[in-house]
C-alpha cells in the first residue's frame, strides 16, 4: 500500500517505460512510411479509430471497476479481521477465568496468554498463504520485479515456520506445519483448547458459544480472503481488455497521419509524440487495472497484511499487560506491507 498523496511520475514514468518505448515504435512505422515514403493510403479515418476506442474505453473502465473492487474487498475482510481480534483479546480475558488463589489465576494468564498467542499465529500463518504466488498474479512481470526494489514483502523474507514459533508450543508448530492449510489448523487448535477450558468450567456455557461463534467468524474472514486469493478476475475479461487497448494503439497513428499533415511541412511528425501520449493513457489504465486485480500478490497496491497484524499483535499483547511489544510497521519508500 503506498502511503504517499501519489505515486511520484519519476516512478510512474519507469515503471510504465516498455510499453512508452513499444509505443514509439508503434507510432514511428506509419509516421516515416507516411512521410518519406509518400504513401498515403494508410491514413485510417477516424471515425473507425473512435468506435475501437469506444468499446476499448468501456471494457478497461469495467475493468478497473472490478479490479478495484477486488482490492477493496479484500481491505474489508482484514478491517473486519482486525476488529474481530480486538474483541477476541477482550473475549479471552473477560470470560475465561479462574478462582481467587494465586495459583489458579497464574493458571488462567498462562491460558489467555496461549490463546492471545495462538491467535497471532493465525494471523501469521494466514498473511503467509495469501502471499503465496500464483500462476496468474504478476511477480514474473518486469514491472513487478523492477518496483520490488523499492520495498520488501516480509512473507518473502522469512519462513513461515520461523514467524510461527514464538507464538505456539513446539507441539502445536509440529503439528500445523505438517498440515497443507496452516491457517485452518490453528483455528482447529482453538477450538479444541477451548472445549477442554469449558470441560474444565473456567468458562461459562454462553460465553464460551459466544467465543466458538468467534472463532466462526474467524473461519469466514480466512474464506473470503482465499477466494479472492484463489479465483483471478476472470481470464476472459483480462484477455479482451488488453487486446482492444493494443488494437487501439496500433490504429491511432494512421488516424492522425491526415489531421496532423495539415498544420504544415513538418506537421506530420508530430504524429509521434502525440501518439505515444494517447497511447499511454490507455496502456497505464491498463497495467494499473492489472496491477490491482490480485491485492494478496506481494505488489506495492497491496493490502497491508503485515502490518496490520502487527497492529493487532500489539493491542492484544498490550491486553494481557505486556510491555515489551513489537514496534508497529514503517513503510519503506511509502510502501507499507
Amino acid at each position: 500500500m503506498n502511503t504517499g498523496s501519489h505515486y511520484k511520475i519519476h516512478h510512474f514514468i519507469p515503471w510504465t517505460r516498455r510499453n512508452i518505448f513499444r509505443l514509439l515504435i508503434i507510432a514511428t512505422i506509419p509516421t516515416v512510411i507516411y512521410a518519406i515514403f509518400d504513401i498515403d493510403w494508410i491514413a485510417i479515418p477516424w471515425t473507425i479509430i473512435g468506435l475501437v476506442g469506444i468499446g476499448a474505453t468501456f471494457i478497461t473502465g469495467f475493468r478497473n471497476t472490478q479490479t478495484y473492487n477486488r482490492l477493496w474487498e479484500a481491505r474489508m475482510i482484514w478491517g473486519a479481521i482486525v476488529n474481530d481480534s480486538r474483541t477476541w483479546g477482550v473475549m479471552v480475558k473477560d470470560f475465561i477465568v479462574g478462582g481467587n488463589k494465586t495459583e489458579e489465576n497464574e493458571d488462567i494468564k498462562a491460558i489467555h496468554k496461549r490463546l492471545v498467542y495462538r491467535h497471532i499465529a493465525w494471523l501469521t500463518a494466514l498473511r503467509h498463504q495469501l502471499r503465496k504466488p500464483q500462476a496468474w498474479e504478476n511477480q514474473n512481470k518486469p514491472y513487478f520485479k523492477e518496483y520490488l526494489k523499492h520495498y520488501k514483502v516480509p512473507e518473502w523474507e522469512t519462513s513461515i515456520q520461523d514467524d510461527l514459533k514464538p507464538y505456539l508450543s513446539q507441539q502445536d508448530l509440529n503439528y500445523v506445519m505438517a498440515k497443507k492449510n496452516r491457517a485452518t489448523q490453528v483455528l482447529s487448535l482453538q477450538s479444541a483448547d477451548l472445549k477442554r477450558i469449558r470441560q474444565q468450567r473456567l468458562i461459562e456455557a454462553y460465553p464460551y458459544v459466544s467465543i466458538e461463534v468467534m472463532l466462526k467468524d474467524f473461519f469466514t474472514h480466512q474464506g473470503k480472503a482465499e477466494r479472492i486469493k484463489n479465483f483471478p478476475y476472470p481470464r476472459q475479461f483480462t484477455s479482451i481488455s488488453l487486446y482492444f487497448i493494443w488494437l487501439l494503439v496500433i490504429l491511432i497513428p494512421f488516424g492522425l497521419l491526415e489531421p496532423l499533415s495539415k498544420l504544415g511541412e513538418y506537421g506530420v511528425w508530430l504524429n509521434i509524440p502525440f501518439s505515444v501520449i494517447v497511447g499511454w493513457v490507455f496502456t497505464s489504465l491498463e497495467q494499473v487495472g492489472e496491477s490491482t486485480e490480485n491485492p494478496f500478490e506481494g505488489g506495492a497496491n497491496d493490502i497491508p497484511m503485515a502490518a496490520l497484524s502487527r497492529t493487532i499483535e500489539i493491542d492484544l499483547r498490550e491486553m494481557l499487560e505486556e510491555t515489551n511489544l513489537p514496534p508497529a510497521a514503517e513503510a519503506i519508500n511509502k510502501i507499507l506491507m
